[in-house]
């Protein structure tokens, strides 16, 4: 009699469980989610709930290895190309929208979007958060990251294959949020007033212009360097530190609430995944991206739009 009271009480456990996470599902949120929680859902009994999952690591052949169950493979460069010399800018948005619904972008589904984790150098967690905020940028507001990514579902022993996933055509939201993005009008008038930040998420030595790879050396004045690493574990980087390790940190270099917050890098990836976890995982209500990033700011104008080396971490000693 016991064994069946615990038995009852086990089996209604994992209902409720099971229905919180449903639940979750059909809440409107853009935030993470463990791996064994996008597994349920991945294998839920009915297809029509099941979310859609999309791998967007840029190596093809990692996807041919190994990837999470009906994985649909967008690969996060396919959504940028070179635009009036300018290489890896955001496609028009009618050959975007095209590449979505292709990839099976559905407004009435959740998204789960996941990349590989490892230890630094590796950086594919920044193709995720890309094609997340190009997601929102369109509109789509149910989506969650794998928190831990690949490397995460597979130190859990969660199953994973090789066979191909193919999402069916997808239907986008009717309206978008082009509000998200800054332009570089935007970034100049940004700059100097108070109670605004741009806030630069490439490494530091890119920051200072200590590097070999852009065309002009430096930073935008004004802007203050946050290593987008300094949000994610040391050893995942798909991983991100939640909210209660990384307040402090933020809060030294100046990164909080009451800001108007621009970030910016490279190529707009670092800068996504910073954009991500402001608003997504800390909650900041005035965060946008500025998609041109260094690489536009640099040729623009003839290259004479003002730039500034040296400088420090912000918030480190």
């Amino acid at each position: 009699m016991i064994l069946n009271q615990r038995m009852k009480c086990l089996v209604s456990t994992q209902a409720v469980l099971l229905f919180l996470l449903l639940f979750s599902q059909l809440r409107a949120d853009i935030a993470l989610i463990t791996a064994s929680d996008a597994r349920a859902l991945i294998e839920h009994s009915e297809p029509s709930k099941r979310p859609i999952v999309l791998d967007t690591r840029g190596g093809y052949k990692d996807y041919f290895r190994s990837h999470i169950p009906t994985a649909h493979h967008l690969e996060f460069d396919t959504l940028r190309g070179t635009d009036r010399a300018v290489p890896v800018q955001y496609l028009p948005d009618d050959l975007t929208k095209a590449l979505l619904i292709r990839a099976g972008v559905d407004r009435r589904r959740m998204h789960i979007v996941y990349a590989t984790g490892a230890s630094l150098p590796n950086d594919e967690i920044l193709s995720t958060t890309m094609v997340v905020y190009v997601l929102e940028k369109f509109g789509v507001e149910n989506i969650r990251i794998v928190d831990g990514g690949l490397a995460e579902w597979t130190r859990q022993g969660l199953p994973a294959t090789q066979d191909y996933f193919g999402n069916p055509k997808g239907d986008l939201p009717r309206k978008g949020k082009p509000g998200i993005a800054a332009s570089i009008e935007q970034v100049q008038a940004h700059v100097g007033r108070p109670s605004n930040l741009l806030v630069d998420a490439r490494p530091l030595n890119e920051f200072r212009g200590e590097d070999d790879v852009w065309l002009r050396k430096g930073h935008i004045p004004g802007a203050i360097s946050f290593h987008w690493a300094r949000l994610m574990e040391s050893e995942n980087t798909h991983k991100f530190k939640p909210l209660s390790e990384t307040k402090a940190a933020l809060a030294a270099a100046g990164i909080t609430p009451d800001q108007d917050i621009i970030c910016y890098c490279g190529t707009s990836r670092e800068g996504s995944l910073l954009y991500f976890y402001l608003k997504h995982v800390a909650g900041f209500p005035k965060v946008r991206l500025y998609e041109g990033a260094w690489k536009e700011y640099v040729w623009l104008q003839g290259k004479s739009l003002p730039a500034e080396v040296g400088g420090k971490a912000a918030g480190l000693q």
